[in-house]
């Protein structure tokens, strides 16, 4: 495996209308790897609009089973193109039961494994739980021909717990496809504290794991099909980060972009002699964290 591996991200926006969306995506996938780019993420729900602004029954046509529609695309392209792809869909399991689901394809082509979002958000404009049901399948990491992925979703990247244990399973590297925006009627000052707030979180998960991250969300308004809201004004600003959190490459908050950067494994190495973490946890102190508060 080399020492060094060249990562991209497509970050883009979404219509109604899935061929659209997909070749929008497809396209920053061939981009991405024209630069060099040997594994690529995509965004939360990328073939999509983020539907879970209103609770809609109608929705859940749009679930696809995995293997699936998206997957054999994904797949195609990947063996094509001979890259490692992370994508996210809309994952239906079986009647009344669906995932918001992160998929890994390798390089040949083949689903290499998936995984289910843990953490399942329930907040205005983000009426997640009436659609998803959280994953069963743990924190493992994927194993590919690029390395071994840490992927986790969006509302995962606020729990330090997830990224953690991504890191003790032996991930390379953390990922995130993501769709996180604002409200438009807030103000700048609002706006600005709630994304600084997503990007440091997510390198603080770089740091205090000492792994490269990578992070891709959407852009553009989406109206609230309701009406009762302004939509949602997402944000941009992916990235890619090493392992001391620094920023690699980072994206506008309001344009398409292919972000590509070259990370180093070596880098891991050395940021974790240096600040050897895993070192001085004290897991003989950490019992409480089991619970679901300290009283």
């Amino acid at each position: 495996m080399n020492s060094t591996i060249r990562i991209g991200l497509v970050q883009h926006a979404c219509t109604e209308d899935r061929d659209k969306n997909l070749a929008s995506s497809l396209a920053g996938i061939r981009e991405a790897a024209g630069r060099g780019a040997r594994l690529i993420l995509l965004q939360e729900l990328h073939t999509g609009v983020y539907f879970c602004q209103t609770e809609d029954t109608k929705r859940f046509d749009l679930a696809e089973t995995i293997p699936g529609p998206t997957t054999q695309e994904l797949g195609k392209v990947a063996k094509e193109l001979a890259v490692v792809i992370v994508g996210s869909l809309f994952e239906r399991r079986a009647p009344g039961v669906h995932h918001n689901t992160a998929v890994v394809l390798d390089a040949d082509g083949t689903l290499k494994g998936q995984y289910r979002k843990m953490h399942i958000p329930d907040d205005p404009g983000y009426h997640e739980k009436f659609y998803f049901t959280p994953g069963d399948q743990g924190f493992t990491p994927i194993a590919t021909s690029v390395g071994t992925l840490g992927v986790l979703v969006c509302w995962d990247q606020w729990y330090p717990e997830a990224a953690r244990l991504m890191a003790m399973h032996g991930a390379d590297i953390l990922l995130y496809p993501t769709a996180i925006g604002w409200d438009p009627r807030d103000d700048e000052a609002e706006k600005n504290r709630q994304r600084e707030a997503w990007v440091t979180v997510q390198r603080a998960h770089a740091i205090a794991n000492g792994l490269p991250l990578v992070a891709c969300n959407r852009v553009g308004l989406e109206p609230d099909p309701s009406g009762r809201s302004s939509g949602i004004q997402f944000w941009g600003s992916s990235f890619i980060a090493g392992p001391q959190g620094e920023f690699l490459a980072q994206a506008s908050i309001d344009k398409p972009e292919v972000l590509v950067a070259e990370v180093s494994r070596r880098r891991t190495e050395d940021v974790r002699r240096i600040w050897p973490f895993f070192r001085d946890r004290r897991i003989d102190a950490y019992q409480d964290l089991l619970k679901r508060y300290g009283k």
